[in-house]
């Protein structure tokens, strides 16, 4: 298993990382549009279509990236759809973790699948808008999702299952603890002022999105504390909803489709909450004083 692992993410590497340091956005918006509609593929499996009818709505998802790339979205500020992006995300988030896994089939099946839709396709549109924005931008929210995972893994393993077991949500996803939760936001914090300060001190241009954040400094300092806080809770979110949802199907990954990593969705159910919700605090910030 640990040999699968480490040769799944030594190829996946080998084409995320020349798509996302090319000259263009243009392959990484490839590969991305690839994952998102294997993604959907799997949301429709883990939510009861067929085998023909999963691989018919990822076509549809694949159709909805592409034919809003056509129309030029990417390219556009599109602070309205972010807005109503982040609050569909911090409200049905909240209420879906409080219904619960018994809560997941109560829901009309084809909202279910619509949402699902919806959500790959914010994350797709959102990460084109972001590496248009730059690398450093783009790289340093992904780089949350990643840091909040590895703080929260290693401080649940030392304090929380080994000694106080304090279970963040155990009909859901019983491994999370909210000793792994508090670590995984103090990291968060951790590399948000490490990379703003970065930023400053080397005057880097165009800035990541904790720059951003922060600049021109003095409250906004406060400001990137309470935005790292946040991205990291709803990264945790984003796994706890899918996790939700294959405990609900019965299954322990979204698929196979990653060999020692499981499905796509187990990969990047973080992120799809954390991309929208980073553009919609980023475009205010692009229109703030």
């Amino acid at each position: 298993m640990l040999r699968q692992r480490i040769i799944t993410a030594i190829v996946l590497l080998a084409i995320l990382l020349p798509a996302l340091f090319y000259p263009t956005p243009l392959p990484l918006m490839c590969v991305v549009l690839a994952l998102v509609a294997a993604g959907a593929w799997e949301w429709g499996r883990l939510n009861g279509l067929g085998p023909a009818a999963a691989l018919a709505w990822g076509a549809v998802c694949l159709l909805l990236c592409a034919l809003t790339w056509w129309l030029g979205w990417v390219e556009q500020p599109l602070r309205a759809l972010w807005l109503l992006a982040g609050l569909a995300w911090v409200l049905g988030g909240a209420w879906l973790l409080r219904a619960g896994v018994a809560g997941w089939p109560h829901i009309p099946r084809a909202l279910r699948l619509l949402g699902g839709l919806l959500a790959l396709w914010l994350a797709w549109l959102a990460l084109a808008q972001a590496r248009r924005m730059g690398v450093n931008f783009l790289l340093s929210v992904l780089v949350l999702v990643w840091v909040a995972d590895i703080f929260a893994y290693f401080c649940g393993r030392a304090f929380g299952l080994r000694w106080t077991h304090n279970k963040l949500a155990p009909t859901i996803s019983p491994g999370k603890t909210w000793e792994g939760v508090w670590g995984g936001l103090i990291g968060v914090q951790l590399l948000a002022f490490g990379w703003a300060a970065a930023d400053a001190h080397w005057q880097v241009q165009p800035p990541s999105f904790y720059g951003m954040v922060a600049a021109p400094g003095g409250w906004r300092w406060g400001l990137l504390a309470v935005v790292a806080l946040f991205l990291g809770a709803m990264s945790v979110v984003g796994d706890l909803v899918e996790s939700l949802v294959k405990r609900s199907a019965g299954v322990k990954d979204s698929s196979g489709l990653l060999p020692g990593h499981g499905g796509v969705l187990d990969r990047v159910d973080a992120l799809l909450p954390t991309l929208p919700l980073a553009m919609m605090l980023a475009r205010w910030l692009q229109g703030a004083p």
